[in-house]
């Protein structure tokens, strides 16, 4: 549309919360589970189909092979161990994508490797050597400033830089820990101007109260907001009210 800003809207999915077929009319492209934190094939299966109906693009979620912590919490393991499981669990993804005729579209880390991802650069490193592995050119969904973005761009990848709307962030532009109370935005009218602000002003207002600047091409939803299809329903009803297109 002329004269309209575009933005992407994103979610985690096949995590086990089962809201995948409410979520899906709402998004523009989502994260599927692979393994690593949560999902199997079934699960996968299930997402990528829902996916495919809705025209939704789809990216894989990997994470640290961590299902009693959810990929939240960090592991240690050898650049060649993370590499070998991100590989599989992508794969595994892959696999169901092919039987649909479908193309993987991104990468997007889940949980701790995420946020190691943004400061560590060993963990950045293998993450990158994984998207280079695959033939065909995978975008990564990333926070813009981080280190794995620089690196990827330094390696030709293209980043699609990530914000978080129903998530209260740090003067450093990191995530506010989901042990505080203040940690998520579910007030749907909050996370409007949340989104409002990145989109038009390229601003965010963190928890301190000022803002900072923050750039991004993709907006994610977490699914298991109490409250995500209700968030996402109004970002749909009030963007276009704001010349935002949903693409």
């Amino acid at each position: 549309m002329k004269d309209y800003l575009h933005i992407d809207i994103n979610a985690d999915v096949g995590e086990g919360i089962g809201n995948e077929s409410m979520l899906m009319p709402y998004l523009s492209s989502c994260n599927i589970a692979c393994g690593g934190h949560a999902g199997d094939i079934a699960t996968m299966t299930e997402v990528v189909k829902l996916a495919k109906t809705n025209n939704v693009k789809i990216g894989a979620h990997p994470s640290f092979p961590d299902k009693a912590n959810f990929g939240r919490v960090a592991m240690y393991m050898t650049s060649s161990e993370l590499y070998t499981s991100l590989k599989q669990q992508i794969r595994s993804l892959q696999i169901i994508l092919d039987s649909e005729n479908l193309k993987l579209n991104h990468i997007k880390p889940h949980g701790a490797l995420y946020n190691l991802a943004a400061k560590d650069k060993e963990i950045a490193i293998v993450i990158i050597d994984v998207l280079k592995s695959f033939s065909a050119p995978l975008k990564l969904y990333a926070p813009k400033i981080s280190v794995i973005a620089n690196m990827a761009k330094a390696n030709t990848i293209e980043v699609v830089n990530e914000a978080f709307a129903d998530r209260n962030y740090n003067d450093d532009l990191s995530l506010v820990s989901r042990k505080k109370d203040n940690a998520i935005l579910n007030k749907k009218e909050a996370v409007l101007n949340h989104v409002l602000g990145i989109i038009k002003h390229q601003k965010i207002t963190v928890i301190r109260g000022v803002e900072v600047e923050l750039k991004a091409e993709t907006i994610c939803v977490h699914s298991d907001t109490e409250n995500a299809i209700e968030i996402l329903k109004f970002l749909q009803q009030e963007l276009p009210k704001n010349k935002i297109q949903i693409i």
